[in-house]
């Protein structure tokens, strides 16, 4: 069974059973698994395929090994058997959904979703799901609606005087265009650890700034802490742990020691904040779905993935909210929420990942 192309015209509202929203790797992997089980459904993201990883720099490899984030079944194969890197991994989701002709709408945002009215007033139980490609609305009539929409829409902010200047980065870039400038790195974990490093090597003159008194070693891969305590006690990369940012020009940054000391400034001629990224919670607002505690995560039953909203429903790092420092749901530990997902919808029993591997991802989420 194929999602052919839809014939009728745009100003009119298209029916289809269930709804993904989020072409990332649990949505495909979902919309694989539909596909298998007969049932009708529509994909769409608001970029490409897997749009968010196309933001990580060139070469960024996964932390996790391949077979962890493989996905409907599909290996997951390198040629020198080591971690995939973001264009292998992209060119790993292009092929999954080729193979399975799932048809994806990319660059086709999701707007709105809220229930359907009959003429009688009363509610029809499906879900008017409004996209909007190329800056048109379009609507779509389905019954179900999965979220599979991540946790990382944007970065942390930091609060303070020039973080929108331009020469200022929630993201590392290529790391070539850094090459002989300052480059200042606030944050202590993964993401600001590979970037001091990177960019070491790419040539730039970089500095650390982190607001503990020292890094947090047991939240950093054990391939990446050898080499930043060897270069930070060497003074190749400037430490500037114990410090926080209170201001940002054009020039420098102004940073104050944790312990309330003096302020000195170091200079930047780019400044990253890698300390973070949280959730966009404007569909789930929109849908109704209820936010609970400081992280706001989605409110579902575990056992189904369906939310409070009936017909609503959740899967992928989408069910963490907006994650603190210490992650706990990656990609690898949600491959189950597509089985409960398909098993609520079909009322079939699916196969789920063998309980003893699920228990190995859960107590070593990353490899």
């Amino acid at each position: 069974m194929s999602n052919p192309q839809p014939t009728a015209s745009p100003d009119e509202t298209r029916s289809t059973r269930v709804v993904i929203v989020g072409a990332g790797p649990i949505g495909l992997e979902l919309a694989v698994a539909l596909r298998r089980c007969g049932i009708e459904f529509e994909l769409f993201d608001a970029g490409s395929i897997g749009h968010t990883i196309s933001w990580w720099a060139p070469q960024t490899r996964w932390f996790s090994s391949n077979e962890r984030i493989a996905i409907a079944g599909v290996p997951l194969l390198t040629s020198d058997q080591s971690k995939a890197t973001r264009e292998q991994y992209l060119t790993y989701l292009r092929g999954v959904a080729t193979q399975f002709e799932i048809r994806v709408h990319t660059h086709c945002p999701v707007v709105n979703i809220a229930r359907e009215e009959e003429s009688s007033g009363e509610g029809s139980g499906r879900f008017a799901v409004t996209t909007k490609p190329g800056g048109r609305p379009s609507v779509w009539s389905a019954e179900a609606v999965v979220l599979a929409i991540g946790g990382t829409d944007f970065p942390k902010r930091l609060g303070i005087p020039g973080e929108d200047l331009p020469h200022v980065d929630g993201y590392l870039r290529e790391t070539h265009r850094y090459f002989g400038r300052d480059v200042l790195i606030v944050g202590g974990r993964n993401s600001a650890i590979e970037a001091a490093l990177r960019l070491h090597h790419a040539g730039a003159n970089v500095s650390l700034s982190y607001r503990g008194s020292e890094l947090p070693e047991d939240h950093i891969k054990y391939w990446l802490l050898p080499e930043i305590k060897g270069l930070l006690a060497a003074g190749r990369i400037g430490d500037l742990t114990g410090t926080l940012p209170v201001r940002i020009t054009s020039e420098c940054v102004h940073l104050q020691s944790i312990d309330g000391g003096s302020i000195a400034e170091v200079k930047a001629d780019d400044v990253l904040t890698l300390i973070g990224y949280e959730q966009d919670k404007t569909l789930m607002r929109m849908a109704g779905v209820e936010l609970s505690d400081s992280m706001q995560r989605p409110t579902y039953d575990e056992n189904t993935m369906q939310t409070n909203v009936a017909g609503i429903y959740i899967a992928g790092t989408a069910t963490a909210g907006t994650q603190s420092s210490k992650y706990k749901t990656f990609l690898e530990n949600c491959h189950d929420h597509v089985d409960k997902i398909v098993a609520h919808l079909s009322g079939q029993h699916i196969d789920s990942a063998p309980l003893q591997y699920r228990d190995q991802i859960m107590t070593q989420p990353e490899s």
